[in-house]
């Protein structure tokens, strides 16, 4: 298959969509570009899964190689594996929920999809990137229309955040911009799997590493930078806000993954205990800051910093497990997330309201929301049977891998968040959606075809994930392999 096609795709659907008249052309064009992505996307992993069974077991596969800028060494170089192909599953899926939610938009309606769909052109181009040079292209894609989105199309204080959160994350490309340059002039090039094969010195590891790492970790909400998550989140519209939490964030646990630990293990051995800190102090914070909360929205959010903190301890520790559920739980909550982020509009486009303390009883009156906003709360607790079980388990279990006693210090704590997590879900989900009605929420609505389309798709793949959790296990399975053989060659100073 020709990954460039991940490219054109969102490309030509949202160039088409600029000679679109009128909302209901828009809207067609930009929700049948991306089911044919999402199509694009399924087919894709059946051919993967084709190439492993037949012996194909190269590092990547479906590599493309051209000269972009032949005075720097600059490729246009890409190519797949696993953990790619689960990243760019679950980017195909939020964007199709993430259009269907958005049906009714009607102000500027032309320019916010063709920004939403720009947004999925730059999440497939970081993530079949193998040039760090064109991995970083296509990271910076990314920051611009998430600051016109929010400026734009989002409520409360949006000048604000949406300001916010592109200096934030325009500092985080600048340290990745830093760390990638370090590692360009210490191997002379920007292939990723050629620098694999080369032995960067300790002393450059250690003074790149925590660039390219925080740089990928403020895009991950990585403690004590993830100050642009909440505010970037509630003010959002509610398609921006699912790509924000259910793509972007993943772009910074992937490029953690891929650059900076892949790239430079000897460091990342060096600094895991720093790491592991960090992770542990954003997932119990995030959860009690959770519970302070009163905005489903907000609660989301913070929530969100809590439960990426997972990807960062599983990355940290080093451990084949617990990299398979730093993976499984960038899958797990970009699902997750853009669910709840969902349902949190569905019910705000109805109530006008997201403060937990105006809201109740709305399971009578709106089953269907009120049960996807259930079930992405009892995802995010992590009850067995779907997705956050599963990664969160993973996660645990990889950790309490690692002998060392502080850091086995740090799997406890982390799990003893999940007590925390069960009680701002349950308290905001009995809140919001049972007990007495008011009289001004009587008349509501339910959901709309589209908006229960869109949470049927990600529903499906939370829940398939929950039940069969094998399914993503093998295809990530040989990936994180070759992740933990570059991490296990590394040779550590005495």
């Amino acid at each position: 298959m020709n990954l460039s096609l991940l490219i054109l795709l969102p490309l030509v659907t949202a160039l088409v969509i600029l000679f679109c008249k009128g909302l209901k052309q828009v809207r067609v064009v930009a929700l049948l570009g991306s089911v044919i992505q999402l199509g694009a996307s399924f087919w894709l992993m059946l051919l993967y899964w084709h190439e492993r069974a037949i012996g194909n077991n190269s590092t990547m596969v479906f590599q493309s190689n051209y000269t972009w800028f032949k005075p720097l060494g600059i490729n246009y170089h890409i190519g797949v594996d696993g953990i790619s192909i689960a990243m760019i599953l679950l980017t195909a899926s939020v964007v199709v929920a993430g259009i269907l939610v958005s049906w009714t938009m009607e102000k500027l309606s032309k320019e916010f999809f063709f920004l939403l769909v720009l947004l999925s052109m730059g999440a497939y181009g970081f993530f079949i990137s193998l040039d760090l040079f064109t991995l970083f292209f296509f990271l910076e894609i990314a920051v611009i229309p998430k600051f016109l989105l929010i400026g734009i199309w989002g409520s409360g204080k949006k000048e604000y955040s949406a300001m916010k959160l592109a200096l934030m994350l325009m500092a985080g490309s600048a340290l990745v911009f830093v760390g990638l340059m370090g590692i360009y002039y210490q191997t002379h090039s920007f292939d990723i799997l050629t620098i694999s094969q080369m032995h960067i010195p300790i002393e450059v590891q250690k003074f790149f590493f925590p660039f390219a790492f925080i740089g990928f970790g403020i895009f991950a909400a990585l403690f004590p930078f993830h100050t642009w998550v909440p505010d970037g989140h509630a003010s959002a519209p509610t398609a921006a806000s699912m790509f924000l939490a259910g793509i972007s964030m993943k772009l910074g646990g992937y490029g953690c993954l891929r650059v900076a630990t892949f790239l430079m293990p000897e460091a990342a051995h060096e600094y895991a205990w720093i790491i592991i800190l960090l992770a542990t102090i954003a997932i119990i914070y995030g959860a009690f800051a959770t519970m302070m909360q009163t905005d489903l929205k907000y609660i989301n959010a913070y929530s969100s910093v809590s439960h990426c903190g997972f990807v960062i301890l599983g990355i940290g520790m080093l451990t084949q497990t617990s990299i398979n559920g730093a993976v499984l739980q960038m899958v797990s909550h970009g699902l997750m997330t853009a669910l709840f982020f969902a349902a949190i509009g569905m019910i705000y486009s109805r109530t006008h309201t997201r403060m937990v303390a105006q809201l109740g009883g709305l399971l009578k009156v709106m089953p269907f929301i009120s049960t996807i906003f259930v079930i992405s709360g009892l995802c995010s607790l992590g009850l067995p049977g779907f997705s956050g079980f599963v990664a969160e388990m993973t996660v645990f279990m990889g950790s309490w891998q690692n002998p060392d006693k502080w850091y086995r210090l740090a799997t406890i704590l982390a799990c003893a968040s999940i007590v925390v997590t069960a009680v701002y879900i349950l308290r905001a989900a009995g809140k919001t959606v049972m007990g007495p009605i008011g009289n001004e929420y009587a008349g509501l609505t339910d959901a709309r075809w589209n908006e229960k389309l869109a949470a049927a798709i990600l529903v499906i793949g939370i829940v398939a994930i929950g039940i069969a959790p094998f399914l993503i296990n093998q295809l990530i399975g040989s990936s994180t392999e070759n992740i933990m053989r570059q991490v296990g060659n590394a040779v550590l100073p005495k």
